[in-house]
């Protein structure tokens, strides 16, 4: 159900200084006569904020501007008390999360954010899920690239194979199969952060490694369950794949969905992702190229000297990213492929999906579907009770058709009438 009305704002953009923040504010102001939120942006520098909200045009010249501080309990507690929803962009979320997340959770204020920092994540369901559920605040994590195309891809999927045959795929494969974007130094500093993480505590490997890491009690995963690693060619497709560098994030996400849903896909559901490349040598070659470069960037930067380098001499610094021509330029498609048995005809069936969107995937992609999520929560009626929740758990469907009316693709059908 949505929050009272009764709060000064919908929505505020906490972080809307930074890269993403920026685009996120820009997208509400773009989408304003759309959505009529009651909206501000937020921050710890005022003159900083100020020209945010100049670049968003003479319209939002009295846009509201909010200070708080990331570390300031009573300041975050002053902030989230003001909003149905906080739309959090300031990463690492590990080094700077912390103190919203559980404003949040006391106050039983909506929450939303783009992170994939599964170790993080962990500690803040161990430490928040009871609070929030308790308090009503929806506290929504990877609402951007990471997770809704997956979490919402295997969603309705699952939605579709219940409405026309009554049961569910015990399996799903995610394929990537366009992706054109850069890399902002946002993204790059959450995955530096962690690199960090691991090297001043190893056990992390345990959570990173383990399939159910977010699950609600995380258990140990089956060896058909862990990530692809290396290259393998998929008969379904035709084409060879190579590994997904986000799989490690998104399919546990995955799996927490289906666990806070009471398992309605089966407590041995299969899912799996990859990235798909052209078929023959050509994609081969490119998919042992991708294979050997991404191995070669985590060793590299596993180790502290070279990881200094990287961050001071080859990749984006915080606050930047990709230009908006190239923004424009960018798009993502993926290709879902399920699998189960039709109560109804006693016959296995696959289910085909696909999600889709213009724009480069991590940020134009992104600020949509986490602007979307925010007003999703602000003014649609979601079931779901409070928690360290997902997309697809906290908002499913609905969350859903409103990416569809924003201009996202959300397509399934039956792709045959008995699986191989």
């Amino acid at each position: 159900m949505p929050k009272s009305s009764k709060t000064e704002f919908d929505v505020i953009v906490w972080g809307a200084t930074g890269f993403t923040g920026r685009l996120v504010a820009e997208y509400l102001a773009r989408t304003q006569e759309t959505h009529r939120a009651r909206w501000a942006i937020a921050g710890r520098d005022q003159t900083k904020l100020e020209k945010v909200r100049t670049s968003l045009g003479a319209a939002h010249a009295e846009l509201p501007i909010l200070l708080g501080n990331a570390k300031d309990a009573a300041s975050l507690d002053a902030l989230v008390t003001r909003t149905r929803v906080i739309i959090s962009t300031v990463g690492p979320y590990a080094s700077h999360g912390n103190e919203l997340v559980a404003a949040c959770a006391r106050n039983g204020t909506d929450y939303c954010d783009l992170t994939g920092e599964v170790q993080w994540m962990r500690r803040m369901i161990d430490a928040h899920h009871a609070q929030a559920r308790e308090s009503g605040a929806r506290i929504v994590h990877t609402c951007g690239f990471d997770s809704i195309p997956s979490d919402l891809g295997v969603f309705m999927l699952q939605e579709y194979m219940r409405e026309q045959h009554g049961g569910h795929l015990d399996q799903v494969r995610f394929y990537v199969t366009k992706m054109a974007g850069g890399v902002s130094g946002g993204t790059v500093a959450s995955m530096l952060q962690m690199m960090e993480e691991l090297e001043k505590d190893p056990s992390l490997r345990k959570v990173l490694g383990n399939p159910h890491a977010l699950d609600p009690e995380p258990r140990r995963g089956r060896p058909e369950e862990r990530d692809q690693m290396g290259l393998r060619y998929s008969e379904e497709l035709g084409r060879w794949t190579a590994p997904f560098f986000m799989a490690s994030v998104n399919t546990r996400v995955v799996r927490r969905s289906n666990a806070l849903l009471g398992h309605p896909w089966g407590k041995d559901f299969l899912y799996s992702e990859a990235s798909s490349l052209a078929p023959g040598v050509k994609g081969l070659l490119t998919a042992a190229g991708m294979t050997a470069g991404l191995g070669a960037f985590f060793a590299a930067a596993s180790v502290p000297a070279i990881r200094r380098q990287l961050e001071k001499h080859v990749l984006p610094a915080p606050g930047e990213g990709p230009s908006a021509e190239e923004r424009e330029k960018g798009s993502f498609a993926v290709k879902l492929i399920g699998e189960g048995l039709s109560p109804q005809s006693g016959r296995r069936v696959q289910v085909e999906g696909k999600v889709a969107a213009k724009g480069d995937p991590g940020y134009a992609a992104t600020s949509r579907m986490l602007s979307e999520a925010a007003l999703c929560l602000a003014f649609d009626e979601v079931p779901s009770a409070g928690g360290v929740l997902t997309p697809a758990s906290s908002m499913g469907g609905t969350l859903i058709e409103r990416l569809r009316r924003a201009g996202m693709t959300f397509d399934v059908q039956q792709r045959m009438p008995e699986a191989r």
